[in-house]
Formats: structure tokens, C-alpha cells, sequence
């Protein structure tokens, strides 16, 4: 039995060997977190299961583990969203905007609609050659606002939109406001669709870039 118990022990020995021979070792967390938005910003309501989304109350949290994580020394919103729910976007991006951390976003295929508060909420934004914005007043279910005092509150609230883009990018507000309600653009609705390299003639993204050139200015702006 004692000659068993030996042979067992040298087996397990000769496969630690192994393991320390031909394993990997884990990679070290890296300094630079990545953060995506992606699909549709689910607010207080639930959307359809066949939705792709992101639920703005697990990006919150995100967020603020990054802010308190010594170890974290910056982040970069990557994205590609068709917008959705205007205060949980607006929430993101104010809580991204008062962050210490520096940050970077990039917007990969579209950033639409509340899409674009988020996108400029970054200390530094890009745009991919190929991904476009849509630019347009706030919409609403149905066909009718019922009462004044309705209209008074989707007025405040796209003002809030509003500010917030002009605040945070070069363009004025009444060059956003001309792309909001432009005519001649979508059909049954008005807004502005910019593509690339369009977004940032106007003001709105800093540069046009990819994930590597985001990568080095987000590294910059963290000193690493």
C-alpha cells in the first residue's frame, strides 16, 4: 500500500511538472477598461426579448467602478447604437462626462439618436469612416400630443438633449438644431443622417479613427 501511495505521489508530482512546464500564465488586468453600448439604451421599461440592448442600470455600476478603482487609469466607450430611452442615455452621459477618469469613445457603425449625447460625453470622441449618426427632435408612440402641457415637456427635454451635444462637441446650437429638424433627408420624418467623416466637419466627433488610434489617446490621456 505505502509503495502505491509513493507511486500516486510521484504521478501527481510528474503532472505539476507539467502544468508549470507547459501552462500560461493569466494576463494582468489591464489599466484601460473597455465599456460598449450596444444596440438599444433600455431604460425604466423592459424591451422586447428579440431586442438587442444595453440596460443603462448595469453600465451605472460599471461606471462607477472604474471611477473608484485605483487600478484603472482610463476607459473606452465603444459603440454602436440606434439610441432609445432619452433619460437613461442622458443619465449615462452626464455620469460619464463628471467622471475623473479620462475616456474615450468610439462610435463603430452608428450612434444615433441619444446615441450622440453619449458619444460626446467622452473627454475625446471618434467615428469610424464607415458609421453615421441620425440627428432628429425627440419622437414619441402615437401620432398626437394630447395637451399643451405635453409639448412643454418634450420641449424641455430635447433642450436638455440639446445642450448637452452643444456643451460637449464645437457645434452651435443653431447648426443642430437646423440638422434636427432638416425635411429633406428622412422620408415621413425630419432629421439629418452624417456619415463619418460628415459628424466631424460639423463639430459634433473630434476625428475620424479606429480602435487603435482610440487606444493610443486613451493612453495618452491616462500618462500610461
Amino acid at each position: 500500500m505505502q509503495n502505491n501511495n509513493d507511486n500516486q505521489d510521484k504521478d501527481k508530482g510528474r503532472q505539476g511538472a507539467e502544468i508549470k512546464e507547459y501552462g500560461q500564465p493569466l494576463a494582468s488586468p489591464s489599466p484601460i477598461h473597455i465599456v460598449s453600448i450596444i444596440g438599444q439604451i433600455e431604460g425604466h421599461m423592459n424591451l422586447p426579448p428579440q431586442n438587442k440592448t444595453t440596460k443603462y442600470e448595469h453600465i451605472l455600476p460599471q461606471l462607477v467602478m472604474i471611477e473608484q478603482d485605483p487600478e484603472v487609469k482610463g476607459f473606452i466607450l465603444l459603440m454602436n447604437t440606434a439610441g432609445g430611452d432619452v433619460e437613461a442615455g442622458l443619465a449615462l452621459a452626464e455620469m460619464i462626462a463628471g467622471m475623473e477618469k479620462p475616456s474615450v469613445s468610439l462610435v463603430l457603425g452608428g450612434g444615433h439618436s441619444i446615441g450622440i449625447t453619449l458619444a460626446v460625453s467622452a473627454d475625446y470622441s471618434y467615428i469610424s469612416p464607415t458609421a453615421s449618426m441620425t440627428i432628429h427632435p425627440i419622437r414619441m408612440s402615437g401620432l398626437v400630443i394630447g395637451v399643451p402641457q405635453t409639448f412643454d415637456y418634450f420641449n424641455k427635454m430635447q433642450q436638455r438633449i440639446i445642450n448637452f451635444v452643444c456643451a460637449h462637441s464645437k457645434i452651435e446650437e443653431k447648426e443642430y438644431r437646423r440638422l434636427m429638424m432638416q425635411t429633406d433627408e428622412i422620408a415621413n420624418d425630419c432629421g439629418t443622417i452624417l456619415v463619418g467623416k460628415e459628424v466631424v466637419d460639423y463639430g459634433i466627433i473630434d476625428e475620424i479613427g479606429t480602435i487603435r488610434v482610440a487606444s493610443q489617446k486613451i493612453r495618452s490621456l491616462a500618462g500610461i
